[in-house]
């Protein structure tokens, strides 16, 4: 009886002891860091791998040292212009003081999140509508550097902050589309209006040169009957030479030399008075 009940204190020692062993025994990953707190004070940081503590008297909370990518929640903001958008971004951030993120804050998930979503109103705020969609690295970049100087007594690097969608009003939209039209269309006038002068300059260019040669003017005719006749129409070109012309150009330029000259002694005439016999 006496060898039974030495036999069964030996097994639950043995427990005992395997039990105090299991507990001392800690492993961590390569992304994890260990802070030990020995009797409710702060002891140290353990790295990754397989970490010893004393049992009851230690504690080891672990942290997560990877860099965490946090969605922040669409955000009613009015902007500096006084127009209501909704705004959402994406916050990545990572430990980098383990004792800190533990100690000094006491979720740093939860306050990372909330710290992000005040800081992204109260910029966005101070901004109008054609910064917010025109210059976002510039706010981002602005986002990150108010973050991080908040965070950093917890232990906590801000590494990027991105703006991912601004949701505007429909009417908004309307105007907006309406602007970008009409910017469209007066670029679209300047570059015709431009064209237009290069053009007509080059053509006075193109005339003088051609007036300056005699035949120029009749190898263009030929090259544009040459054009159209490369292409399947129906158009037909009877060519009248100018010299067809000349002689009707020419008696009518006599006959209105001679219709002057007549009327210049008529007036003579009539200057000088009746003639005797």
């Amino acid at each position: 009886m006496f060898g039974l009940g030495f036999g069964f204190f030996w097994i639950i020692a043995l427990a005992f002891i395997i039990l105090i062993i299991a507990s001392a025994i800690r492993i961590l990953l390569e992304y994890e860091r260990g802070v030990v707190f020995r009797l409710g004070r702060f002891s140290g940081v353990k790295g990754p791998g397989l970490k010893f503590i004393i049992p009851i008297i230690d504690q080891m909370k672990k942290i997560n040292m990877r860099t965490i990518a946090m969605d922040v929640p669409p955000q009613d903001i009015i902007t500096r212009d006084n127009v209501s958008v909704k705004v959402n971004a994406v916050l990545y951030f990572r430990v980098i003081q383990p004792e800190k993120a533990l100690i000094e804050v006491d979720n740093y998930l939860y306050a990372t999140s909330q710290l992000a979503q005040t800081s992204l109103r109260s910029v966005l705020g101070q901004v109008e509508l054609d910064d917010l969609l025109g210059q976002r690295d510039k706010i981002n970049h602005n986002l990150q550097e108010i973050l991080d100087r908040q965070t950093d007594p917890w232990g906590v690097k801000i590494s990027n902050v991105e703006i991912k969608h601004v949701d505007l009003p429909t009417e908004m939209q309307r105007a907006m589309a309406r602007q970008a039209e009409s910017e469209r269309e007066r670029r679209a006038k300047v570059i015709h209006a431009t064209g237009e002068f290069e053009a007509s300059a080059n053509l006075a260019k193109a005339a003088k040169q051609i007036a300056s040669q005699s035949g120029a003017l009749q190898l263009r005719f030929l090259q544009t009957m040459t054009e159209i006749a490369a292409e399947k129409n129906s158009t037909i070109l009877f060519p009248m030479p100018i010299d067809l012309l000349k002689p009707f150009l020419t008696e009518k330029k006599q006959d209105i030399g001679a219709g002057q000259t007549g009327t210049a002694v008529d007036s003579e005439l009539s200057a000088q008075g009746p003639i005797s016999s």
